[in-house]
């Protein structure tokens, strides 16, 4: 108890302790800003080592899994087959670049062979003896064999476009799962092969009166000739009849594709340029090559690769060259944009069957439409 007359006591400072048992503790208080003690310092996770410490790469440097990826990248699962190019490398107006490239290299890549070829005439003196022969060799077999090298050689560049420049698996331009569905291409051969030698059969008896096959050839050239002309077009056409399918169905649709929101700009554009690719001949031959590529355009879109329509171009080219072959008329000139009008109208017929059957099937195999 304090006496009346002792003086009151201060008022108790903020920083003592709390009364009780606690124990004083001498000093001036703690700062408000001082770090905790190591004690009660919650534990931190160690640094990334791209943060800089021992053994880091520094912030001006982040590590190798945090750069995008700079190998070739497929389209968005479920992209048709005109938009596996839109794996969004190369920017908006990239494709002006693929296309530019590409082109140049299929341009220079014949002239190349061209220009192979008639060297090697030359040194053989193997020439045409007409100075206005258009042909590389007098030889039609030889000269046979630049023609589809030619034209084959398209196959390498636009896959290597695709994979370089267009930097997507070069695989999505046969389809887009990837690669070439075998299985699906014979079962497609099984439809197609027996389907054009009908129709070749059925125009050939249509026109037997007009124009007879074999009357502007040679006649037959001998089992020797025949063999060896029929064991280059076995080994040679059918790169030459991808090779155009992979150029006008594929990669130039899928180039397209890239800015188009549809496929059907892509395809119509194609089958133009497909049409007037094989020059200029009957209005007939330049409507029957329109309307057979818009119509595989179609399957190609439907099927979601190129193996159905590789299949009609190769059963095509092999007929047609074999015959020609057999009747010694390798060395004609003509082309597809020759046809008479009676091949026109046999198409308006077999295009569409072929396709509607082959998309049928595709139906019912479950042959995938869009990418994985």
């Amino acid at each position: 108890m304090s006496h009346p007359s002792d003086p009151p006591s201060p008022p108790p400072s903020p920083w003592s302790p709390p009364s009780g048992d606690a124990p004083r503790t001498d000093g001036p208080p703690p700062s408000p800003w001082a770090p905790p003690s190591s004690a009660a310092e919650p534990r931190r996770p160690p640094a990334p080592a791209w943060q800089g410490g021992h053994g880091g790469q520094g912030w001006d440097r982040p590590p190798e899994w945090s750069r995008p990826p700079t190998g070739p990248e497929r389209a968005p699962s479920g992209s048709r087959y005109d938009e596996q190019g839109r794996n969004g490398r190369g920017g908006r107006f990239g494709w002006i670049g693929e296309l530019s490239a590409v082109v140049g290299l299929v341009v220079a890549g014949v002239l190349v062979v061209g220009i192979g070829g008639f060297v090697v005439a030359e040194l053989l003196d193997a020439g045409p003896t007409d100075p206005d022969s258009d042909l590389f060799f007098e030889d039609p077999v030889a000269d046979l064999v630049v023609q589809l090298l030619g034209i084959a050689i398209a196959i390498p560049i636009v896959l290597w476009g695709a994979r370089v420049i267009g930097r997507r698996p070069a695989g999505t331009v046969s389809s887009v799962v990837g690669r070439l569905r075998w299985g699906w291409l014979a079962r497609c051969a099984a439809v197609g092969f027996p389907l054009m030698v009908v129709q070749i059969g059925v125009l050939i008896a249509w026109t037997w009166n007009d124009e007879p096959v074999g009357e502007s050839g040679t006649g037959f050239p001998g089992w020797p000739v025949l063999l060896l002309s029929l064991a280059v077009i076995l080994a040679l056409v059918p790169f030459q009849a991808a090779a155009e399918e992979y150029v006008f169905r594929g990669w130039l649709v899928q180039v397209i594709g890239r800015v188009a929101r549809t496929p059907w700009p892509a395809v119509a554009v194609a089958s133009l340029l497909f049409a007037l690719a094989h020059g200029f001949g009957e209005l007939s031959g330049f409507l029957l090559l329109l309307y057979s590529a818009l119509w595989w355009g179609w399957l190609v879109i439907r099927t979601g690769g190129l193996e159905a329509v590789i299949v009609m171009h190769v059963a095509n080219n092999l007929l047609a060259f074999g015959l020609a072959a057999g009747f010694g008329e390798l060395a004609a000139t003509e082309t597809a944009a020759d046809a008479p009008w009676q091949a026109m109208v046999a198409e308006l017929v077999f295009a569409p069957l072929y396709c509607l059957t082959v998309a049928r099937i595709a139906d019912r195999r479950g042959i995938e439409r869009v990418s994985p």
